[in-house]
């Protein structure tokens, strides 16, 4: 089963959108998928106000674990560098979907969805698939 199915099948399950997406990558970064689903929780539905969607905020973290020194004392800060390749994936979402607004992406407002839960799930995780082949994980 690929990463994007597994992503899916845990929605389906009743993941939310950032669980469903971060979860699928726990083994690449030796993380219990226990700790990824309390963790992504809160960022489900748009962090529950149907702000930034939830599969991309699960997208976001895995940049952060590939990409963060995680520890300040080891050297200069990684932030700025993260931020910016939080920035260009969110670009590359949005080209792709229109929005990075789970309620934009969920219609609210307007006549219909311009982009399914599963839909968003798939992308971010396809597109986290890309990032971690162009910034393999650090061991």
């Amino acid at each position: 089963m690929t990463k994007k199915e597994l992503a899916l099948e845990y929605h389906k399950k009743g993941y939310n959108c950032a669980q469903a997406v971060a979860c699928v990558f726990c083994e690449d970064f030796g993380i219990a998928e226990k700790e990824m689903f309390r963790i992504a929780e809160g960022f489900g539905f748009g962090m529950g106000m149907m702000e930034v969607c939830g599969a991309l905020s699960g997208l976001f973290m895995i940049i952060g674990l590939q990409n963060s020194v995680g520890d300040l004392e080891k050297g200069k800060s990684t932030k700025a560098d993260t931020y910016k390749k939080v920035k260009e994936c969110a670009a590359k979402f949005k080209e792709k979907n229109r929005s990075i607004l789970c309620r934009e992406l969920k219609g609210i407002g307007s006549d219909r969805p311009i982009c399914s839960c599963d839909q968003c799930i798939a992308d971010a995780v396809e597109l986290a698939e890309e990032y971690l082949q162009e910034n393999p994980v650090r061991k």
